[in-house]
């Protein structure tokens, strides 16, 4: 089960106009914003990368108004996993368990989720929150990270589980960013 204390949350590349080309962009930008907006009620540490910015643009600002005061890793590699900065920072978290969120989901979001799972980290990967431009892409790179090792959840899923109780501080918060 996930544990509060634990786990971070990894968006990936959720940038310029590829972000609203993804299958299903309003669902999909919906689970992006409720798991951060989620992440920092819950103080759960946000992982935030940006695939080459200069080129593909900046964190759609549906997301950058929800991530102001931290600071988006910049990679040129597909996964996170294999840039320095990136490691650096989720070591220092700490945390083992990674609720991954982005797009697009056949590339640097299953590359990461595979190469954190070869590091021993336990990943949930977050269905309702990773694109594709294509439906056929997302479905083949969930089968794989799940065949990996990887938790395949959704949103309500993972938050409902963190929470753990009706009884939590910040239930009926994160209740309202799931409706």
């Amino acid at each position: 089960m996930l544990d509060i204390n634990n786990t971070a949350l990894v968006l990936i590349d959720a940038q310029g106009k590829l972000a609203h080309l993804m299958h299903d962009a309003q669902p999909l930008i919906k689970g992006l914003q409720t798991m951060v907006q989620a992440a920092k009620l819950l103080d759960i540490p946000v992982l935030w990368a940006e695939q080459l910015p200069h080129k593909l643009g900046a964190t759609i600002p549906e997301l950058a108004r929800f991530l102001e005061g931290d600071r988006a890793i910049h990679k040129s590699c597909f996964s996170c996993a294999a840039n320095s900065d990136f490691q650096d920072i989720l070591q220092h978290s700490g945390r083992q368990q990674l609720l991954v969120i982005g797009i697009e989901a056949h590339i640097c979001v299953m590359q990461s989720v595979l190469a954190f799972l070869s590091q021993g980290y336990e990943v949930h990967l977050i269905s309702d929150a990773i694109g594709a431009r294509f439906p056929h892409n997302k479905i083949a790179a969930i089968a794989r990270c799940e065949k990996a090792g990887a938790i395949i959840s959704t949103c309500e899923m993972a938050l409902f589980e963190l929470m753990r109780e009706a009884d939590h501080p910040q239930f009926k918060a994160v209740q309202g960013l799931i409706k």
